[in-house]
């Protein structure tokens, strides 16, 4: 920028830059080098230099002989923003208007600015400032607090000054305008709403984490980790959200959902739908029941809102997992062998959006097999695809081995997910351990096919006592078991369609009795009149076991179950 010609062209300025100059020649005549006097004007003799031009004797504007004829001065006099001209390489003080002097003090002419003009370098603008005159390009910095706790926008852009028409090279004739605009309202704003954000953002955090599982249920069958990790401080936060639930009779739950949504308001619905979960989930429904039921519930909390969610059901019986999806991405299983498998079919809509019937369907989980479920936020880039986040997520699960929270971690550093990640991510890794040695002789399985008859309940009984007494039961706690297996089996007799079968099951933790039929119809504890010949069976039941209950079956039967908790 050529500082004459810009000042030029100022309206009434050439009357003004007239008056100036035979001012200056009457009062203040100049040398007849080509540099200003008050730089050229140097004693040779080692005398003390000529003292730098005052023009008002009081510190305050101050210009260099040779700029006072410029026009564009009476402006820059006048401006409230901060002004300074400086010259030279090593940034020598041309000129600072009133506004530069009131905010940080008079700067004598001359000086360089790493001495003279200290308030730069401590804003770091010193290399600013050779940047620019090096490239002639202008260059802007954005609210600077200085040490008054002011705050402003700094712009320096080039100049060429006015030498006397000779020609000069960089260090003669170039300098540096630095303009100096407050911004400290605006940046005191600023710093309030980064406040509201930040507070706003902690409570949502805060709400988001007390809604999640504080513990995990650890069921006796399976080894389960979860991971939340909130997205960055200038990401929102989401409504992602997991659940482990124990169901009796050694089957879990397993659940994993994304509000789409961010901040308080979905963190809110996701603690709704989580709540609503766990109560659907002592229903004991199938996935695809538990589904259809969120699906009405969210559309009636927020219409506004949907969420996606998989819902999970493992039977160790089964050695299966069985599911339903909403919208969700797809469980990973990796077997035993190694090779991973993808849940992806049956898959619906999200829950909120209605008339949509869910289907359930299942994959394999036996003993030395990993799961893995998920939200977007894990494998969601903006620049790829989410399938090949997912492709992505089953190489690193192929590799990852270890106990479910060192997978959890593996995973998420696979995947690249940091402290500033701009989504929320919640991990869910589940394992079925294979057991050998002591520990396999803790779990144990027995199974007796009921064909129907006088002769069933002798030999439910029968079956019973041998095989609790090969586990080696306490007797008070043989001698419970088979009075439960015995009530069980009559009240299937008497109120249930073959075919029939009896099951005990044993963990490290509790004892599983379990009759199936073929009748649909579930039975329920009530009170039996004394003069009542029936009725007492599963009222005996809930008073001697720890834990009772009953479901439907896939295949139109149920099932009744009781546990009893071993001793420690």
């Amino acid at each position: 920028m050529n500082f004459t010609r810009w000042s030029a062209r100022l309206p009434g300025t050439q009357r003004r830059a007239a008056a100036r100059t035979e001012q200056a020649v009457s009062t203040a005549p100049r040398g007849d080098g080509s540099v200003p006097a008050a730089r050229a004007e140097r004693p040779s003799d080692g005398a003390d230099p000529a003292p730098p031009d005052d023009t008002d004797g009081t510190g305050g504007t101050k210009v260099l002989a040779g700029l006072d004829e410029l026009p564009a001065r009476e402006v820059l006099d006048r401006i409230p923003a901060l002004v300074a001209l400086v010259h030279g390489a090593d940034h020598r003080i041309a000129y600072v208007n009133d506004a530069y002097v009131t905010a940080f003090g008079p700067r004598p002419i001359g000086e360089p600015a790493r001495v003279a003009l200290p308030e730069l370098e401590e804003l770091s603008l010193l290399p600013l400032l050779d940047q620019v005159l090096r490239s002639a390009k202008p260059r802007t910095v954005k609210s600077r607090k200085a040490a008054s706790g002011r705050s402003y926008t700094f712009t320096c852009t080039p100049v060429t000054l006015p030498l006397g028409g000779s020609a000069a090279g960089p260090e003669e004739g170039g300098g540096v305008l630095v303009f100096a605009a407050d911004v400290t309202d605006h940046a005191e704003a600023a710093e309030r709403l980064r406040t509201s954000e930040r507070a706003q953002r902690e409570t949502a955090v805060t709400l988001q984490k007390s809604l999640l599982p504080q513990e995990l249920e650890q069921p006796d069958d399976l080894r389960i980790a979860a991971t939340y990790q909130p997205g960055g401080t200038e990401a929102a936060v989401g409504g992602d959200w997991y659940d482990v639930i124990t169901l009796g009779g050694g089957r879990t739950a397993l659940v994993i959902g994304d509000v789409m949504g961010r901040g308080v308001r979905a963190a809110a619905v996701m603690g709704q739908l989580r709540t609503a979960v766990r109560a659907y989930a002592r229903l004991d429904l199938p996935p695809h029941e538990v589904l259809q039921l969120l699906d009405g519930l969210a559309a009636e909390i927020d219409a506004s809102q949907i969420a996606t969610c998989v819902y999970a059901v493992h039977d160790p019986n089964e050695g299966s997992l069985v599911y339903a999806s909403a919208g969700h991405l797809p469980i990973l299983v990796r077997d035993e062998n190694g090779t991973i498998h993808r849940a992806e079919e049956p898959t619906g809509p999200p829950l909120g959006t209605g008339g949509w019937l869910h289907t359930s369907g299942s994959v394999p989980l036996g003993p030395g097999s990993t799961a893995v479920l998920y939200t977007d936020g894990l494998v969601e880039r903006r620049s790829e695809d989410i399938d090949e986040g997912v492709a992505a997520l089953e190489r690193a699960l192929a590799g990852a081995t270890g106990t479910p929270q060192v997978v959890c971690n593996r995973l998420i550093r696979a995947l690249g997910v940091t402290a500033d990640h701009d989504d929320d991510v919640a991990v869910l890794v589940l394992q079925h351990p294979a057991r050998t040695g002591a520990d396999a002789e803790l779990f144990r399985n027995a199974a007796l096919e009921l064909l129907g008859g006088v002769e069933a309940a002798p030999r439910a009984r029968a079956f019973a006592t041998g095989v609790l007494a090969s586990w080696r039961f306490s007797p008070e706690l043989h001698d419970l078991g088979v009075l439960a297996a015995s009530e069980l089996v009559a009240n299937s007799l008497q109120h249930g369609t073959p075919p029939m079968r009896l099951r005990l099951r044993r963990t490290d933790r509790r004892l599983i009795i379990e009759v199936t039929d073929g009748d649909d119809h579930l039975p329920r504890r009530r009170r039996a009149e004394p003069a009542d010949e029936a009725g007492r069976g599963i009222a005996i039941v809930a008073t001697i076991a720890s834990n009772w209950g009953s479901r439907r079956t896939p295949g139109g039967g149920k099932a009744v179950w009781c546990e009893f908790a071993l001793p420690k």
